[in-house]
C-alpha cells in the first residue's frame, strides 16, 4: 500500500490591504507615497485601476491598469523574518494589496489568470524595484534584496471587477503563454547572464506590461548587435579610459565666433573610430580652480584621421574662449574618448537632420555618414541660423548634400538681408514648429535634433504633432538632463553649486555638465548623495544598484560600490546611487 500523498493547501487570500498616498519625511525631503498599506475587514471592491480605498503616490512607477493590484506571499514574509531577524511585520508591510498563502514567484507565470471572490485578475509583471519599499521597512537595500533573493512579488490587472475578502480561495482559471515565471522575468530584466531565447519568449506574452515589453525588446536589440554596415564600436564602450593627450593639429576659424580644432595622436598613430553624433570631452587646467571640463560634438566624418570639434565662443566661457582664441597647433589637450548614444540608427526610412546654431556639429558628422552609408535613404537637412556670418560649416554641408541623390535642404536665416538669403538659398525667419510643420516632412522618418534646449523642445512637439513616434525622435543636449526623483515633492530648482559646510577630504568629484568640482565628503554614502547636496540634477529610482536609472558616463577615475550592483554597468559607465570614488572622478552629469 503506497503512503498517502499530501496535497499543498489551496492558495488563499490572507489579507486585503489599502492605503491612500501620504507625505512622508525621508532624509530631509518629503516623499509622496502610497506604500503604507493597512488591512481592511470585510469585502473590498477590486476595480480596473485599484482597490476601493487604495491609491498610488507616483503613478509613473506604480498603479494604472497594468499595475492595479500588488501581490506578496506569506512564504516570502517568513523568509524575510528569518533573514532580517524581524518579528514586527504586519500585513501590507511590503506595500502589497493582497497578502496571499501560496502563489510563489517561481511558480506564478506572466499571463496567469486567477479568480478571487467575484473578481478575475491577470498577472502582468514583477514588482517595480523602488526605494520606497526600503523606506517602509527601514531597510534601504531592500530593492536589491528582493531581486537577489528572487522574491519580488507581482502586479495584476483586473479583468473583471468584483468584491474580494480575506479568506477567499484563489482559483487559477488560465495559464499564461510561454510559462515565464515571475521570478524568472524579474531576473531577466535585472540580473546578468540573460538567456536570449527567454527574452524572445518574454516579448511574445500579450499580458506582459508595455514597459517591460519595451525593456525586453531593447535587451534583444542589444544582444543582436549592430546591423549590416553599421560601425562596430558600441556607444557604451569608450575607446580608452580617463583622459589622454591629443595634439592640436589645426585650428580653422569658421565664423567670427566658431573655430574648428582638429586633434591627432602625438605619435601620429591612428585614432579609434568614432561614431557620427558622438562627442569628445576636453579638460583645460585653470589657474585658480580645478581643471574645467567641457564636452563638444565631433563635426568630422567617421573614420577621419583626426577628431574635429567645432567650438562656439560663449560669453564669459573660459574653456570655449581658450579653444577659439588661444590654443595653437602643436599644443596638447587632455581628451576623453568619444562617447554618446546620439548616433544614426539603421533602417530604410527617411532621416531628418534638424539643428540650430552650433547644434549643426553632430548633424554634420551624421551627414558625412549618410553620404557613405545611407545614400539610398531620403535625407532632410533643416538648419536655422541668424545669417551667413553665423552659419558655421555651411559650405561643407552644402557640398555633402549635393552628393546625395534623395535630399531636401531647408535653411532659415532670421537676420539676413534678402540678397544674402538669395545667395545662400535660405528662407526668412526662425526655424520653429510652425515653419517645420509647413515643410511636410514624412511622419515615418527618424529625426535627430540638436540645438538650444527651447529649440529642441519646440521641434519635438512639432514632430509629434505631425505624427512622428516619440521613439523616432533623438535629441542631443549638453546641459544637465532632467531629474528623475520619483515621489519626491516640494523641491525648488536651484542651479548647481558647491556643497555647504567644510570641504570634504576625499577624492575630487567633477560633475562636468553642471560645472561643479568638489571633494568627496566622509558623510556622503554615494556620489548620488553628493550630487544632491550640490543640487546637481540627478536620476534614480531604486538607490541600491538594481534599476540602472542612475547610470552615468564615467569620463575619468575609479569607483567602489557599496552595495555592489546586481549587474555591473558597462565599461565607461557608473551607477552613482551606490558608488564612492576611489580616485578623482569626472562624471558626465
Amino acid at each position: 500500500m503506497s503512503p498517502p500523498t499530501t496535497e499543498p493547501p489551496a492558495p488563499t487570500l490572507v489579507s486585503v490591504n489599502v492605503g491612500m498616498p501620504q507625505d512622508v519625511a525621508w532624509e530631509g525631503r518629503t516623499v509622496r507615497t502610497g506604500v503604507w498599506k493597512h488591512a481592511v475587514a470585510g469585502p473590498c471592491r477590486a476595480r480596473r485601476l485599484n482597490l476601493d480605498g487604495d491609491g498610488q503616490g507616483d503613478t509613473a512607477g506604480h498603479g494604472g491598469e497594468q499595475r492595479a493590484v500588488m501581490v506578496y506571499q506569506l512564504a516570502s514574509y517568513r523568509h524575510w523574518q528569518q533573514y532580517l531577524a524581524r518579528d514586527d511585520f504586519e500585513y501590507g508591510q511590503f506595500g502589497e494589496n493582497l497578502t496571499v498563502e501560496g502563489l510563489p514567484d517561481d511558480e506564478v507565470c506572466i499571463g496567469d489568470r486567477y479568480r478571487i471572490g467575484d473578481a478575475e485578475f491577470e498577472v502582468t509583471q514583477p514588482r517595480v524595484t523602488c526605494y520606497r519599499v526600503g523606506m517602509r521597512l527601514g531597510v534601504p537595500e531592500m530593492p536589491a534584496l528582493l531581486v537577489a533573493h528572487h522574491r519580488p512579488g507581482f502586479y495584476m490587472r483586473v479583468l473583471r471587477e468584483g468584491d474580494i475578502a480575506a479568506g477567499d480561495r484563489i482559483t487559477k482559471i488560465q495559464s499564461g503563454p510561454e510559462a515565464l515565471a515571475v521570478a524568472d522575468a524579474d531576473a531577466l530584466l535585472y540580473l546578468p547572464g540573460r538567456d536570449v531565447a527567454q527574452l524572445r519568449r518574454a516579448v511574445r506574452i500579450p499580458a506582459l506590461s508595455p514597459g517591460w515589453q519595451g525593456s525586453f525588446r531593447d535587451l534583444l536589440a542589444a544582444a543582436a548587435g549592430p546591423g549590416p554596415g553599421a560601425p562596430t564600436a558600441s556607444p557604451d564602450e569608450p575607446a580608452w579610459t580617463g583622459f589622454r593627450r591629443l595634439r592640436v593639429d589645426r585650428v580653422v576659424p569658421e565664423t567670427a565666433t566658431v573655430s574648428s580644432i582638429s586633434l591627432a595622436a602625438p605619435d601620429g598613430a591612428a585614432l579609434p573610430a568614432a561614431r557620427a553624433g558622438q562627442y569628445l570631452t576636453v579638460r583645460v587646467p585653470g589657474t585658480d580652480r580645478p581643471a574645467a571640463v567641457r564636452s563638444y560634438s565631433l563635426s568630422s566624418a567617421p573614420g577621419s584621421a583626426a577628431y574635429r570639434i567645432s567650438v562656439k565662443h560663449e560669453p564669459d566661457g573660459a574653456v570655449s574662449g581658450y579653444l577659439t582664441g588661444a590654443v595653437r597647433p602643436g599644443e596638447l589637450l587632455e581628451v576623453a574618448a568619444p562617447r554618446g548614444e546620439f548616433v544614426l540608427g539603421e533602417g530604410t526610412d527617411p532621416i531628418l537632420l534638424i539643428s540650430a546654431g552650433i547644434g549643426v556639429t553632430p548633424e554634420l558628422a551624421m551627414l558625412h555618414e549618410c553620404v557613405t552609408h545611407h545614400r539610398d535613404r531620403e535625407i532632410w537637412w533643416i538648419h536655422g541660423a541668424r545669417g551667413p556670418r553665423e552659419h558655421a560649416l555651411a559650405d561643407e554641408a552644402h557640398a555633402l548634400l549635393a552628393a546625395l541623390p534623395r535630399v531636401h535642404e531647408h535653411v532659415f536665416w532670421s537676420r539676413a538681408t534678402d540678397a544674402e538669403r538669395r545667395r545662400g538659398h535660405a528662407r526668412p525667419g526662425r526655424l520653429t514648429k510652425d515653419t517645420l510643420a509647413a515643410l511636410d516632412v514624412p511622419s515615418t522618418a527618424d529625426a535627430y535634433l540638436c540645438g538650444p534646449a527651447a529649440f529642441t523642445t519646440d521641434i519635438e512637439h512639432a514632430l509629434t504633432a505631425i505624427g512622428l513616434d516619440t521613439a523616432r525622435i533623438h535629441t542631443e543636449l549638453f546641459t544637465p538632463l532632467a531629474s528623475i526623483t520619483p515621489g519626491v515633492v516640494g523641491q525648488t530648482g536651484r542651479p548647481p553649486h558647491l556643497p555647504a559646510g567644510p570641504p570634504g577630504t576625499g577624492p575630487l568629484v567633477t560633475f562636468a555638465r553642471s560645472d561643479v568640482t568638489t571633494a568627496f565628503p566622509g558623510t556622503a554614502r554615494s556620489v548620488l548623495e553628493l550630487a544632491e547636496t550640490c543640487d546637481v540634477p540627478t536620476r534614480w529610482s531604486c538607490r541600491t544598484g538594481v534599476c540602472h536609472t542612475c547610470i552615468t558616463p564615467l569620463l575619468a577615475g575609479d569607483v567602489h560600490y557599496a552595495p555592489p550592483p546586481l549587474e555591473p554597468p558597462p565599461d565607461g559607465q557608473v551607477l552613482i546611487c551606490c558608488a564612492q570614488p576611489t580616485s578623482d572622478v569626472v562624471l558626465d552629469i
